[in-house]
């Protein structure tokens, strides 16, 4: 039956509606509330797709295509994001460890686990730890544009920023965060400067500051840009760890991404036991609206 977003169950959980389209609501774990939107049936195996920083990173096209495959999509802010709890982006206290622990209790609080998890960019990063720590949560594992050492400059081994590329990227000053516009013209600017698509950026980057509380420059800059990764404790390292994983997992890549090229995600499918790996040959960060079919079609191979 529908429920009204918001609205608790009687186990006190906050309720995600029935039925395809989107509902967004929040769901309280480890004392943080989370920003949430839920695409197709709740009794459809779940897929969890971590948000880097925000949930917007992920295609709404994607959530559709993964629901219309039958399976139930929710998408989520981490903490200092979105619908979230923010507090001090600047100083967070907590860290990579517990933006897994996050992950896990989601699960947990939305029922239908074990869950498909999936993380991009940072949000990989958060998705790789979370499988570590917590694998009886999940049942399998997508990781899309992102690598497996945080913060700072990677092993030796792995291919860091592209230095060009990010020279570009910083050198422009920063926008009146407080000016809508202003912001989404700047998103629109990075993105082409690292190869994705200046209107679909420009689109979420205004919708992101929608979902913004409030104008301080530094929590829109943590949901635009997900500054609050510099300031996080990742230790300890779990590259080590990867062949740890023991769940179906599937690696996707952008050949032209900039920002962590391809070489890490290259590093992933090699060291994840049995992990499947696909490469967007036209992409470069984000999942270009061509590619979106030929991920979900993928993710829902995977399980």
């Amino acid at each position: 039956m529908w429920r009204a977003p918001g609205k608790a169950d009687d186990d006190g959980r906050a309720a995600v509606p029935r039925g395809y389209g989107a509902a967004m609501t929040t769901v309280t774990v480890n004392g943080t509330a989370v920003g949430v939107e839920s695409f197709g049936d709740d009794d459809a195996p779940l897929v969890l797709l971590v948000g880097a920083p925000t949930m917007l990173s992920w295609p709404d096209r994607l959530c559709e295509r993964l629901a219309a495959g039958g399976r139930r999509v929710v998408r989520y802010d981490l903490r200092d994001s979105g619908g979230s709890t923010t507090a001090d982006p600047d100083a967070p206290g907590y860290t990579l460890r517990d933006l897994a622990a996050d992950a896990a209790a989601l699960v947990d609080a939305l029922g239908g686990g074990p869950a498909h998890l999936a993380g991009i960019g940072v949000g990989g990063m958060v998705a790789q730890v979370a499988a570590l720590d917590h694998p009886r949560a999940f049942s399998a594992l997508t990781l899309v544009g992102t690598r497996a050492v945080a913060p700072g400059p990677p092993d030796d081994d792995l291919p860091d920023h592209d230095r060009a590329t990010t020279a570009r990227l910083f050198a422009r000053p920063a926008p009146d965060w407080a000016d809508r516009e202003a912001v989404a013209r700047h998103a629109a600017a990075g993105a082409q400067i690292l190869g994705d698509d200046p209107a679909a950026a420009r689109e979420v980057a205004g919708r992101i500051w929608d979902r913004t509380p409030g104008t301080a420059p530094a929590v829109q800059r943590a949901n635009q840009v997900g500054t609050v990764f510099a300031r996080l404790d990742c230790a300890p390292r779990w590259r080590e760890r990867l062949p740890e994983i023991g769940l179906p997992t599937l690696v996707v890549h952008g050949r032209h991404d900039p920002f962590f090229p391809v070489g890490n995600g290259e590093a992933l499918a090699r060291e994840i036991p049995g992990a499947r790996w696909l490469v967007l040959e036209r992409a470069a960060r984000a999942i270009p609206d061509a590619a979106v079919d030929e991920v979900a079609a993928a993710m829902l191979a995977l399980g």
